[in-house]
């Protein structure tokens, strides 16, 4: 019996390895300009972020429909395999709660997990990966379960942000809300600790923030797995994965654009380094 992996679309996980560990992606609900589109499905990442810079109205997402959930674990029972289904961080978003719903309206519930990765974007990411490997390998559910757990406990994802305006707008900024004000030019730096969004420092330039980014690798004394994110704003991502390559094989940095449902909260410019590995 196979365990098949579920996860949300704001795991960020590139297509390649989507189709590579098999996993299925269930995605968010993007709503923009009076119309709602499926998070990297009906709309692509340079269109949503050129729209998002000219429109004056911030768009928005919601949580899979429980509905959505229930048709990927049955399809995956009716093929024979057991569910494990990682979301990202329950603090954040109401997709953990509606993967749950979706387990009740499951035909087959009882072959069916659901799991809080406890991060977002690709941290979440890296937990379902691990997973999803495991599973892969011939993993029990419970085996891929850990696999998972044991990932998201050496994560670390530090991000840096022009501004925290459309954290703060969507509600999301918690208690990095103390960035926001300053008289001066700054360029804030955030990151997920405990599921939630939590305030990291700021810089006068991006120049410094990238060094901030930059130093989390300095912070491991082994890396297992690298990821440079952005949101419209490629040559800050090669810069930052050019300083990485310092630490860590160039080419096994992994390189993602923030899919929409995360964009819409952070804005362009985000610029975000995680690691998976062992701190010194």
């Amino acid at each position: 019996m196979a365990v098949r992996i579920v996860t949300d679309s704001v795991a960020d996980i590139p297509d390649d390895l989507v189709r590579e560990l098999g996993v299925t992606v269930v995605p968010l609900v993007l709503r923009f300009g009076g119309a709602s589109y499926r998070d990297g499905v009906d709309m692509s990442v340079d269109e949503f972020y050129e729209r998002l810079r000219v429109s004056a109205d911030l768009p928005a997402t919601s949580a899979p429909a429980p509905a959505a959930f229930a048709q990927a674990f049955d399809a995956a029972t009716a093929a024979g395999d057991e569910v494990l289904a990682i979301t990202l961080t329950a603090k954040l978003s109401g997709t953990h709660n509606a993967a749950l719903q979706g387990r009740s309206l499951a035909a087959d519930a009882a072959r069916v997990e659901v799991m809080d990765s406890g991060w977002a974007a690709i941290a979440e990411g890296f937990v379902v990966m691990a997973a999803a490997r495991a599973a892969k390998a011939g993993a029990t559910l419970a085996e891929a379960r850990d696999a998972a757990r044991a990932a998201g406990g050496r994560i670390r994802l530090l991000a840096a942000f022009d501004t925290l305006e459309y954290l703060r707008r969507g509600g999301r900024i918690g208690a990095a809300a103390n960035l926001i004000g300053s008289v001066l030019r700054i360029n804030p730096l955030i990151e997920v600790r405990d599921g939630l969004v939590q305030p990291a420092g700021r810089t006068r330039s991006r120049a410094r923030a990238i060094d901030e980014l930059v130093a989390v690798a300095q912070d491991f004394a082994r890396i297992d797995e690298l990821a440079v994110s952005h949101a419209a704003c490629p040559e800050d991502a090669e810069t930052l994965v050019e300083r990485l390559a310092a630490y860590y094989p160039r080419e096994r940095i992994l390189r993602t654009r923030m899919t929409p449902a995360i964009g819409c909260h952070t804005g362009p410019g985000l610029l975000v380094v995680t690691v998976v590995g062992e701190r010194r």
